[in-house]
């Protein structure tokens, strides 16, 4: 069944809010969100909700602590013509000695070029004007309630998802979220057209998005951190500060989802490991960093297949 939900209200945390509706597990919703700023696909200000607006929480029925709550994206467009950006790259993110240099930050206004898939910004600094870049539209914000009642801000993340800002989060991907809470209660937000590994700057190309997702409850099959699923890899991400214990997470789930799916013990998921992962750096701007631990699905055997245990949608 599908959900068409536009939202009146929105949240700058993930926590036990009032759910806007009720899905059923294998349902399809189709929503909006604003940009980071609050503004919807007229540009206007529709909400001071502020970081990362977010959409929801959703309620998803059937879910339960100790579940994995699978979010299949399926569509994510921007929902008008323009985005903005920041010009200069977070001091934190550079060495001591050049952060005295930095120029005040500007902020970089792109057009959106949504039936070529392009963007390029309208007043290009100086030596850019050639720049034209492909659209890879993606959520900055995606996750659920946390545990214990928590109601922790849209610029963070955690075991629950978050504002991870990774590349990773567009359509054709699953992500898999440990669920804490009855009903899970997901969030979206923070919609990019655009985005570099990191979030360096503190933005992406920030704009509203229209999303359209389904949802699934899997039981029995749990997790610590997130996890994700695309065609080519399966993937394992890890949210803290510093970004070694973020790396230490990431690499902690895949070595799990190795042994409680694929049932590969500490030597054989090591040995693949070691040789066969890569890493990818979601936010690294905001207070926790995100790290993704990727392995490609061509080294997994087909007899490995994790359908039987979690099911694909």
């Amino acid at each position: 069944m599908d959900h068409r939900i536009v939202p009146t209200r929105y949240h700058n945390t993930f926590g036990p809010h009032e759910p806007i509706a009720s899905i059923a597990d294998g349902d399809r919703i189709i929503t909006t969100t604003v940009d980071c700023r609050g503004h919807d696909a007229r540009d206007a200000l529709v909400t001071d909700a502020h970081p990362n607006p977010l959409t929801g929480p959703f309620y998803i029925e059937g879910a339960e602590p100790g579940d994995l709550l699978a979010v299949r994206l399926e569509r994510i467009q921007p929902s008008r013509d323009t985005a903005i950006s920041r010009s200069v790259v977070a001091a934190h993110l550079l060495d001591p000695g050049a952060v005295r240099g930095l120029p005040p930050g500007e902020q970089v206004v792109w057009q959106l070029d949504l039936d070529e898939g392009l963007a390029w910004p309208l007043d290009p600094p100086a030596r850019l004007a050639y720049l034209r870049l492909p659209l890879t539209p993606m959520l900055g914000c995606l996750g659920v309630a946390p545990e214990g009642g928590q109601a922790i801000s849209s610029a963070t993340s955690g075991p629950y998802g978050g504002n991870m800002d990774w590349r990773g989060t567009v359509a054709g991907t699953t992500v898999f979220f440990p669920v804490f809470q009855e009903g899970a209660l997901l969030f979206l937000g923070d919609g990019h057209a655009v985005q570099g590994d990191g979030e360096i700057v503190g933005q992406g190309l920030e704009t509203a998005m229209e999303v359209s997702l389904t949802v699934r409850v899997e039981h029995g099959l749990e997790a610590k951190w997130p996890r994700a699923e695309s065609d080519a890899a399966i993937m394992t991400l890890g949210n803290a500060r510093p970004l070694s214990e973020a790396l230490q997470h990431a690499t902690t789930e895949m070595q799990r989802w190795l042994a409680d799916v694929y049932g590969l013990d500490a030597h054989a998921a090591g040995t693949l490991m070691g040789q066969c992962v890569r890493y990818e750096v979601g936010n690294a701007f905001d207070p926790a960093y995100t790290m993704v631990c990727v392995l490609d699905k061509r080294w997994l055997l087909k007899s490995w297949d994790a359908s039987a245990r979690c099911r694909r949608l």
